[in-house]
């Protein structure tokens, strides 16, 4: 190889690793792109793929399923509802990868206001399942200060999921 060749393929090496660290900063939640529990499989999870899928959260959440916020465990008294093998993949998205603190569920809510366009499936179901975790919160905190955060923080995740949902051109008029 040449000087001229080895520099233009050193070159475009570096440009690759400075995108690909871009592209790591700029995550939503990069947690995410860590392997998880010895498994590549569980790469940047996610748990809604289908009707049914949605379907299977909603009957987790309506029969009383929450995530602890110590530790993240996702907490599902129907034992039956418990044992499905499908929810592995969202006990790993709520002890894994959903930010549980205030601290980061609210550079979440900054990181996007900043965003312009919609997000991808992945970060939505993310970006609803904080919501759903904060929602949580909210009756375990003393009034006061703290609450006013978190009530905040629910407020603002909620008014990104809603301006995710309505279209393009609505969304310059209305604003």
């Amino acid at each position: 190889m040449t000087a001229l060749q080895i520099l233009s393929v050193s070159t475009l090496m570096c440009q690759m690793s400075i995108t690909a660290s871009l592209h790591w900063r700029k995550a939503l939640f990069p947690s995410a792109f860590r392997v998880k529990r010895g498994t590549p499989a569980l790469l940047n999870p996610t748990f809604q793929k289908s009707a049914e899928d949605a379907s299977l959260l909603y009957e987790v959440l309506w029969s009383g399923g929450y995530m602890d916020a110590v530790n993240g465990t996702l907490h599902i008294s129907d034992q039956e509802l418990a044992s499905m093998r499908k929810l592995e993949v969202l006990e790993v998205l709520c002890e894994d990868v959903l930010p549980r603190s205030l601290s980061e569920i609210q550079r979440l809510s900054a990181q996007l206001e900043l965003r312009h366009g919609s997000l991808r499936m992945d970060d939505f179901e993310r970006t609803v399942l904080t919501m759903v975790f904060t929602a949580q919160q909210l009756p375990h905190t003393s009034p006061g200060h703290q609450r006013e955060l978190w009530v905040n923080a629910l407020l603002r995740l909620y008014k990104a999921i809603k301006g995710d949902l309505r279209p393009e051109s609505n969304k310059t008029t209305n604003d």
